[in-house]
């Protein structure tokens, strides 16, 4: 079995990629150093598959740490980076906080990449590096436009950190650009567990139906859409994991075509933000309590993907569409109330 780094393993994306990964015959360790996760997933992974994982608690941002994971385990085959904030609204706020973690983290991971000459590195990019798109949907060749938030500008920083780093050959890398993932495993063990009060969407959705927020909001209602609501791409957490487990093989098989290939990640449909909020009440039956806000900083208007390449080339497919999304993650969320309350009766 090929041994892969997953890192931010206890987050949303990095658990279910590494519950995929698991299941298609892959050994994985996990580096999360908690401060956006809880090791409760690792809980999750374990029960789903009946496999055993280990998670080192580090910072990446401290270098000693890092290297001494790659020093303890030399057969590391492949490296999928997931570890970084990711709070478009926070890092408007706070953006020396986003480019110190998400870039430093980085550049250790690569130093330790370099030095223990592992050969595939797969890194989670996103759809922000397009900024507000010229033409929707987005191909890989669209324009790299000004970044509209400080998390998008670190996300085209480590792509063209990455871009730079292949160029000695040494390292094949895939930058999978995606677009917006929610849901949750369809086994309501795993799902997304935001600390704090929920920057995304879905998450906030479902906190609202619950009773944990007492009211939601919609970021502005008078953008240039057909409601007047942002559009984005919704793509559920199980297909995003499932491509960077397709992404690890291509590059084992020495399919890329370059030393740093790019795939997008979204289903290619455009929903906004008021069809989300609808599809969810007609998957769970509640009435969700919402209001209109000002327009947020660093959002763009709207984007979509084409996918065609990550379909052809990587043989993706999209198995769950907008109603499984909204169903998973109400399960998901029903399965955390159930825990909370058995916990407070016992």
């Amino acid at each position: 079995m090929q041994k892969i780094l997953v890192t931010g393993g206890c987050g949303f994306i990095g658990s279910h990629t590494i519950v995929d990964l698991l299941n298609n015959g892959y050994d994985v360790i996990s580096i999360d150093d908690n401060s956006r996760s809880s090791n409760f997933s690792i809980a999750g992974i374990e029960q789903i598959t009946g496999k055993k994982i280990k998670n080192y608690k580090v910072d990446l941002k401290n270098f000693d740490e890092t290297q001494a994971v790659f020093q303890e385990n030399t057969d590391i085959a492949g490296v999928i980076h997931f570890a970084a904030y990711k709070a478009v609204g926070e890092s408007v706020g706070a953006p020396l906080l986003y480019f110190e973690n998400n870039l430093f983290s980085l550049i250790n991971l690569l130093k330790c990449v370099e030095e223990f000459s592992v050969p595939n590195f797969v890194f989670s990019s996103s759809c922000t590096v397009y900024g507000n798109p010229d033409a929707i949907p987005v191909t890989e060749l669209s324009p790299i436009k000004q970044a509209e938030s400080p998390y998008g500008a670190t996300k085209q920083m480590g792509e063209e950190m990455l871009q730079a780093f292949t160029k000695n050959g040494k390292c094949n890398v895939i930058l999978l650009r995606y677009f917006n993932p929610v849901g949750a495993h369809p086994t309501a063990i795993l799902g997304e567990l935001p600390i704090g009060r929920p920057q995304n969407l879905v998450p906030a959705i479902t906190q609202t139906a619950i009773g944990k927020l007492p009211k939601m909001k919609v970021f502005g209602n008078d953008y240039p859409t057909r409601d007047g609501s942002c559009v984005r791409d919704y793509i559920h957490v199980c297909d995003i994991a499932h491509a960077h487990t397709l992404a690890i093989q291509y590059l084992e098989q020495g399919k890329n075509e370059s030393h740093c290939d790019v795939f997008n990640l979204g289903t290619g449909l455009g929903v906004t933000v008021l069809e989300a909020i609808k599809t969810f009440e007609e998957q769970s039956g509640v009435s969700l309590n919402y209001e209109i806000a000002e327009r947020r900083p660093g959002d763009v208007i709207a984007i979509y993907a084409n996918n065609d390449a990550a379909v052809n080339k990587l043989g993706w497919k999209i198995e769950y569409d907008l109603k499984d999304m909204m169903r998973t993650a109400w399960a998901w969320e029903l399965k955390i109330k159930a825990q909370e309350e058995a916990a407070i009766n016992n």
